[in-house]
């Protein structure tokens, strides 16, 4: 079926940061475009539901697994091309990779999203963003691939950003895409990443398992101090913990389950709501739970 990897009841737990999950049907990375284009294809003609991942860096997958088809192209697209101030990177492409090369060559624009983890496909389609910058900032175009195999391309201006989401249609999977960067001097984009990097270690619990933030901050402030206030931080479930450096970062000490990271979430919401009558929405991408699962 496909020229590049494919493992079958393959456990999501060994491709998420998180470390959990249950087996996906079948774990494909195509070899190159064509490759992916009859996946899409097959996958399309035989009703195969079919879902994209990147790194898993952002992905909480349930203990029961996936029923159908997960592609990452993690692993093949990751050709990076820098011409001048333009960017030309596969969607497969990891982002700290991008922002470290356009750093290297003194192109200002990405420095803020350091350390920030994943592959630049994934980063697109929840419009990643630290510190005031976002991956959307200085995009240009994109190319995506539709599941009858064909490739099509969007301005920037086509897709719809807004904080921590796009507008990508969840049947089309990113492959390409083009930025203009600035070019800057070596001192300000050296500060800016210093900043950034200096935030993200003082802040985040870096030496635990997690998939970063769970929830998106509401317009009334940052999650983690809502979460923070209503007295959650170190609230343990089994292997899993709100972090005690950052309340909307939970962790896995080792042998967390799904399931525990699923209390924890809504344990956090149910808390925020009723305290300070706050909805907190999922940041962390979720596959294979049943509806209804996170509501409270």
């Amino acid at each position: 079926m496909t020229q590049g990897t494919f493992l079958k009841n393959e456990v999501m737990a060994h491709h998420t940061s998180y470390g959990v999950g249950g087996p996906a049907k079948a774990y494909i990375t195509p070899k190159n475009r064509i490759d992916l284009a009859e996946i899409l294809k097959f996958a399309k003609k035989h009703h195969i539901p079919t879902y994209f991942v990147g790194s898993g860096s952002n992905l909480l997958v349930s203990d029961e697994g996936i029923d159908g088809l997960v592609i990452t192209l993690g692993k093949s697209f990751n050709q990076l091309t820098i011409d001048g101030s333009t960017v030309f990177a596969e969607s497969g492409v990891m982002l700290g990779k991008m922002v470290k090369e356009c750093i290297h060559l003194n192109l200002s624009g990405v420095e803020s999203l350091i350390g920030v983890p994943g592959t630049l496909g994934g980063a697109l389609v929840m419009n990643a963003g630290a510190f005031g910058g976002e991956i959307s900032n200085y995009l240009k175009q994109v190319t995506v691939m539709t599941m009858d195999g064909q490739e099509k391309q969007y301005k920037a201006e086509d897709i719809s950003f807004s904080y921590r989401h796009s507008s990508f249609p969840s049947n089309e999977i990113v492959i390409q895409a083009e930025f203009e960067l600035i070019k800057s001097n070596k001192k300000t984009i050296m500060e800016n990443r210093a900043i950034a990097s200096g935030n993200r270690k003082a802040s985040q619990p870096l030496k635990f398992r997690s998939a970063g933030s769970v929830f998106k901050n509401p317009i009334e402030g940052a999650a983690g101090y809502y979460i923070d206030q209503a007295g959650l931080k170190g609230t343990q479930v089994g292997d899993a913990e709100i972090s005690p450096i950052h309340a909307n970062f939970f962790v896995n000490h080792g042998k967390a389950k799904a399931a525990d990271i699923v209390k924890l979430i809504r344990l956090a919401r149910e808390a925020v709501q009723n305290k300070f009558g706050i909805k907190l929405k999922l940041e962390v991408k979720t596959l294979g739970f049943k509806p209804g699962t996170f509501d409270v």
